[in-house]
């Protein structure tokens, strides 16, 4: 099932009936500022194990948490001082931070090494999301067949059968995020998507 939404004004009643479907244990599809991406509710338990099955993801893989701001982070994950001027550069944007797991993360999502990637991207739908929810989405890039982010909230629902709601926001960027590993010294680059990581590499 899908519902056009305004990319860059996302229409409340839209963002409500998308929340209504996270909190019913739904698993939803959403534009970001990379490819489409699909999220649960961090509360649920059910849409967390639909979030799996859909992605056929491992348990033990590291999962992200979609946060709307920079103000939620510290509830989920340990930010020291250094960490958090890397955080207020980069952020929002298109990349994952990884950092130590606090307490309050879900163990079902928690990790084996106690990490948690963390997210808060540049586009405004899944923000109004995870702002209206009130706690981050655990989230995940829709990929095709071939393991490609998609960028077609049409070919999104087909693909994913058994999603509550595709958000269709138009266009997007047929890119990867950038994943950097702020737990080791010096960070270390997970992946080198479209975010600028020079900074964080030797080469």
């Amino acid at each position: 099932m899908q519902a056009a939404v305004n990319a860059e004004h996302p229409e409340p009643r839209v963002i409500r009936r998308a929340v209504d479907a996270l909190e019913r244990d739904g698993v939803i599809a959403y534009p970001t500022d990379t490819a489409y991406a699909l999220g649960c509710d961090l509360a649920s338990r059910k849409g967390f194990e639909k979030l799996c099955a859909l992605r056929g993801l491992d348990k033990k893989h590291l999962f992200t948490f979609l946060c709307p701001d920079l103000g939620d982070i510290a509830k989920y994950a340990v930010v020291e001082n250094q960490h958090y001027r890397v955080l207020r550069r980069f952020l929002p944007g298109p990349y994952v931070f990884v950092l130590q797991a606090t307490r309050e993360i879900p163990k079902i999502a928690q990790s084996k090494r106690q990490t948690v990637g963390i997210r808060v991207p540049g586009h405004a739908v899944p923000i109004a999301i995870a702002r209206e929810l009130g706690r981050p989405l655990i989230t995940a890039t829709a990929i095709d067949e071939d393991g490609d982010p998609m960028v077609d909230s049409a070919e999104v629902d087909q693909r994913y059968a058994g999603l509550a709601l595709v958000l269709d926001g138009g266009d997007v960027q047929k890119v990867q995020t950038s994943v950097v590993d702020l737990t080791t010294e010096p960070a270390t680059v997970i992946r080198a998507g479209v975010g600028d990581v020079s900074e964080f590499s030797d080469d």
